[in-house]
């Protein structure tokens, strides 16, 4: 079964990255442990919340790997002479991971009553403008030479 990219535009030049990120997105998203909220705090923060009862500080980890957060759980068990009637709050492992942008900055992560919190930044990129320099076919001047960045950068 052959799939439509989304990103087969000719006009779109050197998104086939973004392609893999959103198919692997799709498929991460479909186990839904833990839950979370994402919630824009402020013009450029976010917060990430998700809910981890019965995790310890000590069960959780939170990583970056290229721009992608993991955050992980596995709870150790402690006490095995319990015994559980009915057993309904989830302590399974999990790994959550959440695909960020560019630009955005992982400011520090606290854990609350149950609920692990992760901030982010969104940076403000400095605009960059670029020249490029025409030149005559057949000179020496190469294409690497042709291209110049504005010193008011």
């Amino acid at each position: 079964m052959n799939r439509m990219s989304t990103f087969n535009s000719p006009l779109l030049l050197g998104f086939d990255h973004i392609e893999r990120i959103l198919d692997h997105v799709s498929k991460s998203s479909a186990d839904g442990y833990p839950p979370y909220n994402i919630e824009q705090i402020g013009d450029r923060g976010l917060r990430i919340t998700l809910a981890v009862a019965g995790f310890r500080l000590e069960d959780l980890s939170v990583s970056l790997e290229d721009n992608q957060l993991l955050i992980r759980g596995r709870r150790k068990e402690d006490d095995t002479s319990r015994v559980f009637l009915h057993r309904g709050i989830a302590t399974r492992q999990f790994q959550r991971s959440f695909v960020l942008a560019e630009g955005i900055e992982i400011i520090g992560a606290t854990l609350d009553s149950g609920l692990l919190n992760i901030d982010l930044e969104r940076q403000v990129p400095k605009p960059q403008v670029r020249n490029i320099h025409i030149v005559k076919a057949g000179t020496a001047a190469t294409a690497a030479q042709a291209i110049d960045v504005d010193p008011k950068s």
